[in-house]
């Protein structure tokens, strides 16, 4: 059983390994993510808009709120879970 689980884990992180080959490199101005209008967009508008001077703190506080909060909501869930499980006590 544990060498199915070795093999799982190294063929999961070759993959990884091979898929992130394709990705841009770290600040590349001409990788798609700078391509999008919607960059130029929040940085530019992100501090009228929503009043906060970190872009990032406006983008995931003002734009994404909602999302941001079920992100949170599935975290503290799981996190919950984990706590109540290793509390268990047997009798």
């Amino acid at each position: 059983m544990k060498t199915l689980a070795l093999f799982v884990v190294i063929l999961a992180g070759a993959m990884l390994i091979y898929a992130g080959q394709d990705l841009p490199a770290f600040g590349d101005i001409n990788s798609p993510a700078y391509q999008h209008r919607m960059t130029q967009y929040f940085i530019e508008n992100s501090l009228s808009e929503s009043g906060v001077p970190n872009i990032v703190t406006a983008l995931l506080a003002n734009y994404r709120g909602y999302d941001t909060l079920g992100e949170t909501t599935v975290i503290f869930t799981a996190g919950m879970a984990v706590i109540l499980l290793l509390r268990r006590r047997e009798k």
